[in-house]
């Protein structure tokens, strides 16, 4: 009888350490930290669609369809841009901002002009830079500071600047709050200068004023002024951005020439609604990487002017509030 009581102990002891370890190694293999989609996900299986907030033939639809074909190549599905033009790039951004998280909804997001949608007061705008996921930055459109080649005041930025410091001079803007008025407001903010901007409805609009005389400033974009500098129609002052461009190599920075911490380009990056996927995020950036690095690819874009930038997640989120910050800093000169 005592044989079969300590028998009995032993089987239910076992018996209990079994279960123990069977628990243990459950609540092992099905860790609560973990995500619930740490399963690779399968994507993407269809198109996808990109949105492009500004008619089909202008600088961020024509740089989105060069770049399409070989991101195809890298998703393996079809990438099909859709031009949602109105709103000053809100009825795209709009529709980005409420798509599916399913990734199959992308679109570019264009700065600083995404800023002023929901930064003046009138705007009654809920959506802000939190309504989206920022997934990599395609181009920096780089601007440059510049004058009819005719113009004898001014041979270089510093000529220029010097001048502007007792003289009022008017500058080229395509649109209160766009990043060519603000480069004006920051040089009469840290300058002492006395820019006074006009506004005029696209470049081609601006380079005329300024080659009749009306206007005594371009503030434009390196891809926008190279055939009027090539036909020697323009001289090219400055560049405003931190480094000197691969199209003119010879002409200082802002910052190099008066010392001035002064830039202005626009950004025009990839972004999908907030809450996607981190893998969803993950494929595309790495698509959009190699797609962008394609050597056809930089060629084309270099012959526009534009610079392929990278900078993805995190890191391009920062670079958007820091240019946030910059028109917030202008919201009273905006009259906003």
């Amino acid at each position: 009888m005592k044989r079969l009581k300590s028998a009995l102990v032993g089987l239910l002891f076992l018996t209990a350490l079994v279960g123990c370890s069977t628990q243990d190694s459950v609540s092992s293999s099905t860790n609560p930290t973990e995500p619930s989609n740490a399963k690779e996900i399968n994507y993407p299986t269809k198109p996808i669609k990109l949105i492009v907030s500004y008619a089909a033939g202008g600088g961020t639809d024509t740089g989105a369809r060069m770049l399409t074909s070989y991101l195809e190549k890298e998703l393996g599905v079809p990438v099909v841009v859709e031009n949602k033009p109105g709103g000053s790039g809100w009825i795209g951004w709009g529709e980005l901002s409420k798509a599916k998280t399913d990734g199959y909804t992308i679109g570019y997001v264009n700065a600083p002009a995404i800023f002023a949608g929901y930064i003046k007061p009138d705007s009654n705008r809920k959506e802000n830079l939190d309504s989206f996921e920022f997934i990599i930055n395609h181009v920096v459109d780089v601007g440059v500071i510049a004058v009819r080649s005719d113009d004898n005041r001014f041979s270089t930025i510093n000529d220029l600047i010097e001048y502007a410091k007792t003289n009022e001079l008017t500058t080229s803007a395509s649109g209160v709050g766009t990043e060519n008025h603000l480069a004006a407001l920051q040089l009469n903010k840290k300058m002492g200068t006395k820019l006074t901007s006009v506004q005029f409805g696209g470049t081609a609009e601006a380079l005329t004023g300024v080659m009749g005389g009306h206007v005594d400033v371009l503030m434009a974009k390196v891809g926008e002024v190279m055939q009027a500098e090539k036909e020697g129609k323009l001289k090219i002052l400055a560049v405003a951005k931190g480094e000197r461009v691969a199209q003119f190599p010879d002409v200082p920075t802002i910052k190099e020439a008066v010392g001035a911490d002064v830039e202005f380009y626009s950004l025009r990056g990839i972004a999908g609604p907030k809450g996607l996927d981190p893998q969803i995020v993950e494929k595309l950036q790495t698509a959009f990487e190699n797609a962008m690095k394609n050597p056809e690819h930089v060629q084309k874009m270099s012959d526009l002017g534009l610079a392929i930038d990278g900078t993805k997640g995190e890191e391009y989120l920062q670079v958007l509030k820091h240019e946030e910050a910059i028109m917030l800093d202008f919201k009273d000169e905006l009259g906003w």
